[in-house]
């Protein structure tokens, strides 16, 4: 089943493009890796699919009624700080009541449990550290219980324990026949956690296959500019840049 399609979808900032006729989907059962280096049109990809940002081609979920893409997809943009004063675990309910859900619904403590929250549940959520804020956020998307969750640099201030828990979690939403799109930079955790990666770069698409087709020495000196120590362990691909490419 596709939970996402995009047709030739392209992005402009004045004249110019900042995505250009990037066409792809994503069925359920995926966690998708989307990776690039700055500027590469990560953030703007997801904001127009989800219809937030004008375009030129075709989203599905764009082309969704609001009420409708709220039930197909749950977006986390990069964590921003928590400004209110209630408590985490009614923060995350929020997930559950966009959705028309009760509070105590059970997709709230199932994103809870992932997040590793239970002893912060009753505290003020904007009391916290910005890395337990951010365990926050993804919690509440998580609770939104969407068959799509689109996730912009979720794991930026976790520290690494937190990364891996994370992305591991996302990996079970998509063995449960969800899928998720997530931006990020940690090239050694989208190959060992994404069962696809997707990569733009300079506006255009790069790459999309699975960890091992795309990420070879020959695309990460193209896009990112730099060589790469590669190993392969019993946990998976670890990778550590190790220098510029020579111009």
């Amino acid at each position: 089943m596709t939970l996402l399609r995009l047709d030739h979808l392209t992005v402009r900032r004045g004249p110019c493009a900042v995505l250009s006729g990037i066409s792809l989907s994503i069925g359920a059962g995926e966690c998708v890796g989307l990776i690039g280096p700055n500027g590469a049109g990560k953030t703007t990809l997801m904001r127009a699919a989800l219809g937030l940002m004008p375009m030129e081609g075709a989203s599905s979920l764009a082309a969704l009624s609001a009420t409708a893409r709220a039930a197909q997809a749950a977006w986390l943009p990069q964590s921003p700080e928590i400004a209110w004063p209630v408590t985490v675990r009614h923060l995350v309910s929020l997930g559950a009541m966009a959705r028309g859900r009760p509070a105590d619904h059970p997709s709230v403590q199932r994103a809870t449990d992932r997040m590793d929250l239970a002893a912060f549940c009753d505290r003020a959520a904007n009391g916290l550290s910005g890395g337990e804020q951010a365990r926050v956020l993804i919690a509440r998307a998580m609770a939104q219980d969407t068959p799509l969750l689109l996730a912009d640099e979720p794991i930026a201030g976790l520290d690494p324990a937190q990364q891996i828990r994370t992305m591991r979690a996302f990996r079970d939403l998509a063995a449960e026949g969800r899928s998720v799109l997530v931006s990020l930079h940690d090239l050694g955790l989208a190959a060992r956690h994404c069962t696809r990666i997707i990569v733009l770069h300079a506006g255009g698409l790069a790459a999309d296959g699975s960890p091992a087709e795309v990420l070879t020495d020959e695309l990460i000196a193209g896009v990112f500019g730099v060589t790469s120590y590669r190993a392969e362990t019993a946990m998976g691909a670890v990778f550590q840049p190790m220098d510029t490419v020579a111009p």
